[in-house]
């Protein structure tokens, strides 16, 4: 094929393209050559394709994400905020953190290992681009029916992937979630969140800013895996019949992305970088025009100059590859030869493949010829914004008057029984098959990982100052009112940081759903979008950035709506934190929060094939108090153990408890049934030792918490009223369960 160039792009302008085929609409095209003044070469049209894709330019979902600007809290933590590749914070003693949340949805269904690794990999190099060394990780998953055949062919493989790639970089996972709903069958969700801590003085920015300056590409060679990658396959519903545009899913090599992160790490300590930029969705294409864009507008590259994998690549491919472990910097003249010595250090391949101009245009090379020659913005950021149609779908107010008809258990065999069927079923099952597959305790700081309600790592090994980490989303809340359901998912995960005593200090986000054409989908994300960001303008919590995956769908059947919400908050010292669960007998159990008939939208209803009635109303101001009384439990060591109540509610929180050090416990609850089913919001069980009843009174009296005594740890067994079920019975059913369904 003969080499398109901006001169024949002039000399023929109206060659046909296939527009179409990569993604882009008529009207898109055309703005195209509106901007351009002439059609575009070949690989100006790859470039914008892949710019211009849903996953990459987020078309139709701007209109409604600025509110998180708009509703900005404004807070002296935000040291970075939206618009780069990680928001960072302060978390005091000189100390920043970053942190993001990303999907990798739609490569993982087609290639689970490779889609699970490579997504771990983008968000650990997102983090890293921030200047910040990655200090941990967290997988919130969601699969189709835990014994139907996809789900038995995509989870074990995206499981090794997260676990494999995380692993060969030394990184603990320390949490996540495994969730299982028909809606995900054919349309698995991966989310990947990635910590990474630094010095204030060390943030890292992508602008591309100095004439003169150099743009050099280093980490792996460039390979036609992930042509297209995960820029066109996130943005196309998969069709339930035929080929769907099925990209190659990217390769990943965690040993080869520890060396990149070691290696740029050095680079960083000795300020050799003026900005850089990973290569992920989009690649070069995405890295070029985002750095020129966030610069001074002009850069020269030379694309003959990219180290390849495959010689028979064409420039348009080059641009569109999403092969990984790459990242591109721009870097002052007297600093090259330094640079290159500590790639050649840790053997990292390094090429200068152009340099930044004063002019305003990003102008790519092949063999001398001119093939892009574009306004960087009007690739990276002036991409098509579209206010998509939406309206409430007829679902809500049909499901909103449905009735729901669950047996209640009262009597003591009905009590038994409901709580081993709670503790066995997939969702609350025990998570070790998945969780053993990561190393937790690398790196050797730790303090907390799966299955606590958060994870927390110390970043200081002398004053232990640490950081905590939830994510959370109850997609059954957010399918009956998605206002509602974000924010009760960001209350969660606020809570999850607080049972162990840590203040929430940030929020990060991966709001997945189905088509943005489907006017009841933009409806449901509208409204997610609107209520997180009302909750976190509530609750003082600035979002720091995101991540937005639509289409996930096969043919007309969409996920749940599903905002998974990250949270993260700091703790003074880690030593202090509040455990999740007691290791002795003698203790008092109380329950902080009052309890409603909060059953539409729980596990209870889901196990009996209900989905109807109205999801809880967050009650922000009364979390912010629980909040501060969880957070005082610990400085005050009132606590010697908390756990938050969720999905399961007191029969799931219970259960978990007792079966962590084998110590049982005797509860008496009245309106049983209820108590033990529901899943009112904002409620925690606490273990206090009997000396500190006083202390917890009067801290819930202060923040108008109720409280309630629900009953003394001891024994080998979980007594509840009269029902007595044997801690041994009670751990077979709770961990058999995905031993059964895996193997």
């Amino acid at each position: 094929m003969a080499l398109d160039t901006v001169v024949l792009a002039q000399a023929n302008p109206d060659a046909t393209q296939p527009f179409a085929e990569l993604g882009l609409k008529p009207d898109e095209y055309a703005r195209i050559k509106e901007i351009l003044g002439r059609r575009p070469t070949s690989s100006e049209l790859a470039m914008y394709s892949v710019m211009w894709s849903e996953h990459c330019s987020y078309k139709s979902s701007k209109v409604h994400l600025k509110q998180f600007g708009d509703k900005a809290v404004k807070t002296d933590a935000l040291l970075v905020g939206i618009g780069e590749n990680a928001g960072v914070v302060d978390v005091g003693q000189g100390y920043a953190v970053t942190f993001k949340i990303e999907s990798h949805n739609h490569p993982s269904f087609i290639e689970p290992y490779q889609g699970a690794a490579t997504g771990v990999g983008g968000i650990v190099r997102d983090i890293l681009t921030m200047g910040a060394r990655p200090i941990a990780v967290m997988d919130p998953l969601r699969f189709g029916p835990a014994d139907a055949p996809d789900t038995r062919r995509v989870l074990p493989g995206i499981v090794a992937g997260v676990g494999g790639y995380g692993n060969c970089l030394g990184l603990p996972n320390i949490g996540g979630e495994v969730v299982f709903d028909e809606t995900y069958l054919g349309n698995p969700l991966v989310n990947a969140l990635c910590v990474g801590v630094m010095k204030h003085s060390d943030i890292k920015l992508a602008k591309a800013a100095g004439a003169g300056n150099l743009v050099v590409l280093y980490g792996a060679k460039t390979g036609g895996d992930g042509i297209g990658g995960v820029s066109v396959l996130a943005s196309e519903t998969f069709e339930s019949k035929g080929p769907a545009k099925r990209p190659a899913v990217q390769v990943g090599d965690p040993f080869v992305e520890k060396v990149l992160i070691e290696c740029s790490l050095e680079i960083f300590a000795e300020d050799l970088v003026v900005g850089i930029q990973d290569l992920g969705g989009a690649g070069l294409s995405c890295a070029t025009s985002e750095l020129a864009s966030g610069g001074s507008g002009g850069m020269k590259v030379q694309l003959d100059k990219v180290p390849l994998r495959d010689p028979s690549l064409s420039p348009e491919e080059i641009l569109m590859s999403e092969s990984q472990e790459r990242m591109c910097a721009i870097v002052e003249p007297s600093k090259i030869a330094r640079f290159l010595e500590i790639c050649e250090k840790w053997d990292v391949t390094v090429s200068v493949i152009g340099e930044v101009t004063d002019g305003k245009h990003l102008e790519i090379t092949w063999h001398g010829e001119l093939i892009v020659d574009v306004p960087p913005r009007t690739v990276a950021h002036d991409g098509p914004v579209y206010n998509r149609p939406l309206a409430q779908p007829a679902y809500i107010d049909i499901v909103a008057k449905e009735i729901l008809d669950l047996p209640i258990p009262s009597t003591a065999d009905e009590i038994k029984s409901t709580v081993l069927q709670l503790a066995a079923t997939p969702n609350l099952a025990d998570k070790s098959w998945v969780t053993d597959q990561y190393d937790r305790y690398v790196q050797g700081n730790s303090i907390q990982s799966q299955p606590d309600d958060s994870g927390m790592v110390r970043i200081d090994e002398k004053t232990h100052l640490g950081v905590a980490v939830a994510t959370d989303a109850n997609a059954n809340w957010s399918y009956l009112n998605p206002y509602e359901g974000a924010k009760l998912a960001l209350s969660e995960a606020a809570r999850n940081i607080a049972t162990a005593g840590a203040k929430p200090l940030a929020v990060t986000n991966c709001l997945n759903f189905g088509s943005p054409e489907d006017p009841g989908v933009m409806w449901q994300f509208a409204e997610s979008v609107r209520g997180l960001a009302d909750g976190c303008l509530e609750m003082g919590l600035p979002v720091t950035g995101g991540n937005v995956s639509f289409y996930n769908q096969t043919g007309s059947v969409a996920i749940l709506p599903t905002p998974v919400i990250g949270v993260l908050g700091v703790i003074d010292d880690v030593r202090t934190r509040t455990p999740m669960s007691f290791n002795r007998a003698g203790l008092d159990l109380y329950l902080l929060g009052e309890t409603f008939d909060d059953l539409a939208g729980s596990e209870w209803a889901y196990m009996h094939k209900q989905r109807g009635g109205i999801a809880p109303i967050a009650d922000l101001q009364r979390e912010m108090r629980l909040i501060d009384l969880l957070v005082a439990g610990r400085t005050k060591k009132i606590f010697t153990a908390a756990h938050d109540l969720s999905q399961g509610g007191l029969s799931a929180t219970l259960t978990e408890m007792v079966l962590r050090y084998n110590t049982g416990a005797t509860i008496q609850l009245e309106n049983v049934g209820i108590s033990l089913l529901s899943e009112t919001p904002g409620r925690v069980v606490v273990a206090i030792d009997p000396s500190q009843s006083a202390a917890l009174t009067q801290e819930a009296a202060v923040q108008k918490i109720a409280l309630t005594k629900i009953g003394v740890t001891g024994g080998d067994a979980l007594v509840i009223n009269d029902a007595t079920i044997s801690l041994k019975e009670l751990r077979e059913a709770h961990t058999q369960t995905f031993q059964k369904l895996f193997g």
